[in-house]
């Protein structure tokens, strides 16, 4: 009896895991644009530097989810030299991209030399992971005050909308080509009066809607609706209040298997890294529900929970290292509370693709929602690369001082870009728990690279 009652325990769904708010902790990400393309959400997302004080963007990059809590980081798509003719130091403003006959258009914000500098540039991609390459060779929207934060959208009768402005909003309709337009420019007269910047455009159940970064500063997000794509806009109200922890935002808006989810961004990382306001943001996101008749209700501020994995991920396939739900530093003292620090970073190699890096000791990183299933796991596999021997992989269920599964002690391979795989047999993996991958040993200012992981079956 006892063991079909464990049986029945480890096949059954647990407790909801406990998801993290900002998704992204290897970077600081802003301005998020999701878009649903075959079961797979991709966020783009624009990237404020490590070392920025004001805004310092250079790149714009993409993850990946399949659950909306576990995130595969794919690395920069597109970045400033994508465009050689704009300037090239800074302003990888706001971008989306918009998928259209097979191919992903990514429409970007960037600056040009003289003043008013802000144009509207686009890119195109066989795949949603890029890369991408210039369209045009040129602006697709010339330079004007406050041309910047782009927002597409396809229309059923296959029209397509391009938004965008600051304080302003403008409008163009996109020929089926999408990289080029007919038609005048046209300001919208019935512009919401808190309308900031940072459109979102999209269509649900007959309705368009449009949410943006409403009043700064600090902005929250508003939002109206409209029975046409061009208006008039009619403002129903704000999706999520003024906060003064964080002066800007950005909405992006999608539903993904059964749900509605808002993405917008705070300055979490930021404030735990340092007391200092600083332009370095993380993208966030909370799910949320329509009234009957399209209408949303205000959401809370952003939270630290974020979304629980909407389905389990299966450890029996390969899974990249960069896929996690969060990743920080165990604090020495463990009766502090455990929070983010900075710590792990991923990068690309011809070899490997991209892979975690900056691994020292008591950093870890966390997948969440993992289903070992009811005869469980016998052996760990990871892909590694290392100068060294000693640094460890130190595996625990639920949390960094849950059950230990197991430790596996990296050998040298040769090398930061020599790859080999190497395992340890583990016990005690069944049902569905979070899975902390916690390193351990000396190096700096990395232990080893670390490429993807998998367990075997018993």
């Amino acid at each position: 009896m006892l063991a079909l009652l464990a049986l029945v325990q480890a096949c059954v769904w647990p407790q909801p895991s406990q998801a993290e708010n900002p998704v992204v902790q290897t970077s600081f990400t802003a301005d998020p644009a999701p878009l649903v393309h075959k079961g797979v959400v991709y966020l783009y997302t624009g990237q404020d530097e490590d070392e920025a004080r004001d805004f310092k963007m250079r790149n714009w990059r993409l993850y990946t989810s399949t659950d909306m809590s576990n995130w595969t980081d794919k690395g920069v798509v597109a970045s400033l030299a994508t465009f050689p003719w704009a300037v090239q130091d800074n302003d990888a403003w706001a971008s989306q991209v918009v998928e259209r006959d097979g191919k992903f258009y990514l429409y970007a914000s960037v600056s040009v030399q003289g003043w008013p500098k802000s144009v509207i540039a686009v890119a195109v991609a066989d795949r949603p992971e890029g890369p991408f390459k210039d369209a045009l060779g040129k602006p697709l929207i010339d330079k004007a005050n406050g041309y910047f934060d782009p927002t597409v959208f396809v229309d059923d009768d296959g029209q397509a909308y391009m938004y965008w402005g600051n304080p302003h909003l403008w409008y163009v309709k996109l020929n089926k080509d999408m990289i080029s337009y007919s038609g005048e420019i046209k300001q919208i007269d019935s512009k919401p009066g808190n309308y900031q910047e940072g459109p979102w455009f999209y269509k649900r159940q007959g309705k368009y809607y449009m949410a943006y970064a409403s009043s700064c500063c600090p902005e929250g997000i508003g939002y109206a609706m409209s029975d046409k794509p061009t208006g008039p806009w009619v403002y129903k109200g704000d999706i999520m209040d003024h906060n003064a922890n964080s002066t800007g935002n950005h909405p992006g808006i999608i539903d993904y298997m059964g749900g509605s989810y808002l993405f917008g961004f705070n300055y979490r990382l930021n404030f735990a890294d340092t007391p200092i306001h600083r332009e370095r943001r993380s993208v966030t996101v909370t799910r949320f529900d329509y009234n009957a008749d399209g209408t949303i209700n205000m959401l809370p501020w952003w939270d630290n929970v974020g979304v629980a994995p909407l389905k389990p991920l299966s450890p029996y396939e390969r899974v990249e290292a960069e896929t996690m739900a969060w990743t920080s530093r165990v604090k020495r003292d463990r009766d502090r509370p455990f929070d983010w620090a900075p710590g792990i970073k991923t990068a690309r190699s011809d070899k490997a693709g991209m892979y975690v890096t900056r691994i020292t000791d008591l950093s870890y990183i966390k997948v969440n929602g993992v289903d070992f299933g009811s005869k469980g796991a016998s052996r760990f596999v990871a892909n590694l690369a290392s100068e060294m021997d000693g640094g460890k992989i130190e595996l625990r269920l639920d949390s960094v001082e849950g059950p230990h599964l197991g430790t596996l002690t990296v050998a040298r391979t040769g090398g930061r870009d020599q790859w080999q795989q190497q395992s340890v047999p583990v016990s005690g993996a069944t049902g569905v728990h979070d899975l902390y991958l916690i390193f351990r040993g000396q190096g700096e200012p990395t232990m080893f690279e670390f490429d993807h992981w998998r367990f075997e079956r018993k």
